[in-house]
């Protein structure tokens, strides 16, 4: 019960654009809170993802989405597989886990991910290589949607690295059409100055989010949840988020979207 209380202590509501309250004021759902401690406590998981734990706060930030076993999810961008594994977890061998990388992404963690799922075929996770002008997602599939770390790149410009120019509102008309009716979109990224719009993807890997809330808005979603647990005032938000001294330990937003 006491873990359960630091979950929903730690986390903000905002609902309808109105003044954020305690998400305490929620009926407490028990049985996803421990769906998702058992998850963390999975003896399988490697030691990185553990070590990740502790800065990541997964006990926080998936409990907003109040998964459900059978679930399906993708992990959009989802790198080496972290957030997917937990998700496994917390649906359920009955559930879905897509672990989608585009070219960008994927050629950091081929080789990881062939150990790490497809040669080990870790249920239900299923690793998806797809580019962003077509994710190949099947229509009103997934309960939820995350993206974390991530949703910055889409206003990152980097060909040789896999990353040209994107239509961002096809991206999220493709993760929109994606979603079940009342399907939820999880947004965690690094927060850049108050203002500064997503003048600063390209040389910090940062994104304003004012501007992450107003952009995802207007593409067919409403924000309906929102958590500072990964928030950091001792980050200026002007470093580049890779830097040594910051690396993980960046200011980030938390922001739970619905397909409107």
């Amino acid at each position: 019960m006491k873990h359960h209380w630091l979950i929903l202590s730690a986390l903000l509501v905002s609902v309808g654009g109105c003044a954020s309250a305690p998400i305490d004021e929620v009926p407490a759902n028990n049985e996803s809170a421990a769906r998702i401690a058992a998850a963390i406590a999975n003896p399988d998981r490697s030691d990185a993802d553990r070590e990740r734990d502790a800065r990541d706060k997964p006990e926080v930030v998936l409990a907003l989405l109040d998964l459900q076993p059978g679930d399906s999810v993708v992990d959009l961008f989802g790198g080496g597989g972290y957030y997917s594994d937990l998700l496994a977890g917390v649906v359920g061998a009955e559930g879905t886990v897509i672990l989608q990388n585009n070219a960008g992404y994927a050629k950091w963690v081929e080789k990881s991910l062939q150990e790490r799922y497809i040669d080990n075929q870790v249920v239900p996770v299923t690793v998806l290589r797809s580019e962003i002008d077509d994710l190949q997602l099947a229509p009103a599939t997934f309960d939820a949607a995350i993206m974390v770390m991530s949703y910055h790149d889409l206003y990152y410009y980097n060909p040789e690295h896999g990353f040209d120019r994107i239509d961002v509102s096809d991206f999220f008309a493709q993760v929109r059409n994606a979603l079940k009716p009342g399907g939820k979109l999880l947004i965690v990224d690094h927060s850049a100055p108050d203002g500064s719009g997503k003048s600063l993807t390209q040389e910090l890997h940062r994104i304003d989010k004012a501007f992450a809330r107003e952009d995802i808005e207007s593409n067919g979603f409403r924000l309906v949840a929102t958590s500072d647990v990964l928030s950091n005032s001792a980050d200026p938000r002007t470093e580049l988020v890779f830097a040594k001294d910051i690396r993980g330990q960046t200011d980030r937003f938390v922001l739970l979207f619905e397909k409107q």
